[in-house]
């Protein structure tokens, strides 16, 4: 149970933040959920931490339901959050394949592009780590993004490689007229 001042709204934003960030789901006004596992007691220990920075303070219990409703409830609400965030990071993992995509269309053969792009994915993979950490339940929609997230690295792959020839010449030795 979190309760901190409501103004200035940056500290209620904060604590906020961090729950959603380790995976916690609202249960009610100033109420979350996150299961009661080591994995999870330190984003507990910064919420509440952030909470007391802003006036606030964080209560936390070990609860069990005590019914099958009860549970259902829960496992609902973390099921509908995860399910929303791996949506989310296999939107994304398609905005990278068409972005290397344009690039190949562009014939943008740099190495400042290529850079760029490694970049996106190491930022996948971080989020994808991320999200695997607080899924619980193991989704399947886990199993989809770890096979988008593995085909964006393949797309990388093709990418690199055509930069690679670009810039260094063909498989002769040639050296692409496009980029000198």
């Amino acid at each position: 149970m979190v309760q901190v001042p409501a103004k200035p709204s940056r500290h209620r934003v904060a604590v906020w933040r961090e729950l959603r960030r380790a995976g916690a789901v609202p249960v009610s006004q100033g109420t979350w959920a996150l299961p009661a596992t080591d994995a999870f007691r330190a984003a507990v220990e910064r919420a509440a931490e952030l909470a007391v920075e802003g006036g606030g303070r964080v209560a936390v219990f070990d609860v069990e339901p005590r019914d099958t409703e009860s549970r259902v409830l829960i496992v609902d609400a973390f099921t509908a959050a995860r399910i929303d965030e791996w949506r989310e990071f296999t939107a994304d993992c398609g905005k990278f394949q068409d972005e290397i995509a344009k690039e190949i269309a562009k014939e943008k053969f740099t190495f400042a592009e290529l850079e760029e792009e490694e970049q996106s994915l190491e930022r996948l993979r971080r989020w994808f780590r991320d999200l695997k950490k607080r899924d619980v339940l193991a989704l399947p929609e886990a199993r989809t993004a770890a096979e988008l997230l593995r085909a964006c690295a393949r797309t990388l792959d093709g990418y690199a490689e055509l930069v690679y020839t670009a810039v260094h010449g063909g498989p002769h030795g040639e050296v692409d007229p496009r980029t000198g």
